[in-house]
């Protein structure tokens, strides 16, 4: 997809990502500040300060996408939709009438998501991801960091959020931190370790961790209504972007194919019943997933993206049958 180096775009992805034995190692985020409520940390939450650069189709920017609407943070928040597929300047925000769902960066009107990271830092070397949180008072980004953009918009808002609701409950914490360790280890970047594999030994190793975890997640949904405890929580949100993308990506692009999440009983009918959660729907766009995935050069080097879109969010399901 290409990188920074030294403030500069080029194409070409670190070096770092694949070890010595070609399994996929993903790159640490690099700005890890922090909005709080009060100020504390340099950056106060406020209506209007902040910005999301997001794409439809990644499913660490999904995460914030979501929490951003449950929490009813749409009027405080503005964001900016990237353009579908991998570009040669990365992602790229634009207005094309093809793409209703895109938008363009209405705050910087900035072309490319590298702009804001050279705009921030003018010798930047790494990686442009998504999400990307940026202040308009100091003009920069504070944070690239998913799982801290989530915890931001679920924790420092008070006041200012629509909706009241704590996905991460003090007493819940030190479980929902188990279980997100390992849901991000073998599923939510597990995927990633099997398509990008640079070996077969390395793509055998994680396509077997990968499915060890969701034949265990499959067994305690057939348990519990949710991932920990009997409400929703931060860690529902984190594992429903992986699922939502998994039968028509992962599955086929990224070569996780002993099963579909349309396979497991309990996984299918708890992804569904998290996609009709109010306001959620909205936020998946299976058909940007496939043009996301398939426009990987070295996935998919003719470049021909998949026409079919098999899955089905929004069929009932049985869920209610355990207690919530």
């Amino acid at each position: 997809m290409g990188m920074m180096v030294d403030g500069k775009w080029q194409d070409g992805d670190p070096p770092a990502q694949i070890d010595s034995v070609g399994a996929y190692r993903r790159i640490d985020s690099r700005f890890r500040d922090h909005i709080t409520a009060d100020g504390s940390s340099g950056y106060k939450a406020e209506a209007g300060r902040y910005h999301l650069y997001v794409a439809h189709s990644c499913p660490w920017a999904h995460r914030a996408i979501i929490m951003r609407v449950l929490k009813k943070l749409e009027h405080a928040i503005s964001i900016a939709y990237a353009m579908p597929g991998m570009r040669d300047n990365g992602w790229s925000y634009a207005h094309d009438p093809a793409f209703p769902d895109c938008s363009p960066d209405t705050v910087n009107n900035f072309r490319h998501l590298h702009q804001a990271y050279a705009a921030t830092d003018a010798h930047y070397t790494g990686k442009v991801t998504v999400p990307t949180l940026w202040d308009t008072r100091t003009r920069r980004v504070i944070n690239n960091e998913s799982s801290e953009i989530i915890r931001m918009l679920n924790g420092a808002f008070a006041g200012i959020a629509g909706d009241d609701t704590d996905f991460y409950p003090p007493a819940l914490r030190a479980e929902i931190d188990r279980v997100n360790d390992f849901v991000y280890a073998n599923v939510n970047n597990g995927v990633y370790r099997c398509g990008f594999a640079a070996s077969q030994e390395s793509y055998e190793a994680a396509f077997d961790a990968l499915f060890g975890a969701l034949d265990e997640i499959e067994s305690r949904l057939g348990r519990q209504r949710y991932l920990v405890g009997r409400q929703l929580t931060e860690a529902d949100w984190r594992l429903f972007p992986t699922l939502a993308r998994f039968d028509v990506a992962y599955f086929s692009a990224f070569k996780c194919n002993r099963q579909r999440i349309a396979d497991y009983p309990n996984l299918l009918n708890y992804m569904r019943e998290l996609y009709q959660v109010p306001g959620v729907a909205a936020t998946v766009t299976p058909r940007y997933y496939i043009r996301g995935y398939w426009s990987i050069r070295k996935l998919n080097p003719t470049g021909i993206i998949p026409k079919g879109t098999p899955v089905d969010y929004a069929a009932p399901h049985d869920r209610t049958r355990l207690a919530a």
